[in-house]
């Protein structure tokens, strides 16, 4: 159709913040983002909240979160698999990105597993409110980038770049390089969603680890500042856009992306 701005070509969510991303052909929407995504969270010893800019390591480990079940199952790069019902202990006062948090730890085997893993202590926990781990709260529940931005970019890099690396909510394809710098303020029709983007995601270090094993092998910061510096955007070394859920519904890939009033 001639209103179509782009389809849906890939959906990601991240159960445990940090690790590595779970590809789904199917999510819905709600108001604090995708359920599930983003749920728990890891501590170091000293109670600050740890992510992939962290430990490279953690990138190794997939998560996944069986919703009706409740049931997370860690699998790491030997083999070894735990898994468990998602049980919540004991409170805990947590730092996160220098703002407290009460949560509460995750028992059974994870936090042991993970630390192992890494070679650090780490602990599983969740919020107390069992908010979802969102950096930008509800209007920046859910993040979107076109596959043609990330070409532009990987095409300046002369590598080829997993769009897994910059951990987008909604992958599109068809809108051209750089289209949803333009779509900040517009309400956007995905899938069965209605979604407002608001800001530009700017990049940290963790863009430069490889999805999978989490080694630095592209600078990505660099490029985007050679590639994008002069770009009128709202965070610094932008790629894709944040913005918040108006009307909650599914998205699947393949769904087409439409600008609300142009049906």
């Amino acid at each position: 159709m001639s209103n179509e701005l782009a389809r849906v070509v890939g959906l990601s969510v991240a159960p445990v913040k940090g690790l590595r991303l779970a590809r789904r052909e199917l999510v819905r929407l709600e108001r604090g983002g995708i359920p599930g995504d983003r749920r728990f969270y890891l501590l170091d010893d000293r109670g600050r909240m740890v992510n992939g800019k962290h430990s490279g390591a953690l990138h190794e480990i997939a998560a996944e979160l069986e919703d009706d079940e409740d049931v997370l199952t860690l699998a790491f790069p030997s083999g070894h698999r735990v898994s468990a019902p998602v049980i919540a202990g004991a409170d805990l006062q947590s730092s996160y990105r220098s703002d407290p948090r009460p949560v509460r730890e995750i028992e059974g085997p994870f936090s042991a597993a993970i630390s192992e893993h890494v070679g650090e202590a780490l602990r599983l926990v969740v919020p107390a409110d069992a908010s979802p781990v969102v950096d930008r709260g509800e209007l920046g529940a859910v993040t979107l980038m076109a596959a043609e931005s990330l070409g532009s970019l990987a095409a300046f890099a002369g590598v080829e770049l997993d769009p897994r690396r910059f951990r987008m909510s909604i992958e599109i394809e068809g809108a051209g390089a750089f289209a949803e710098d333009g779509w900040i303020g517009t309400e956007l029709h995905v899938g069965e969603a209605t979604i407002r983007p608001r800001g530009h995601v700017g990049r940290c270090i963790v863009t430069s680890r490889d999805p999978e094993t989490g080694v630095v092998d592209v600078p990505t910061l660099d490029l985007l500042r050679d590639l994008r510096g002069g770009a009128a955007t709202t965070e610094p070394l932008a790629l894709g856009v944040w913005g918040e859920v108006l009307i909650p519904g599914e998205v699947r890939v393949g769904d087409p992306i439409r600008r609300a009033g142009d049906e």
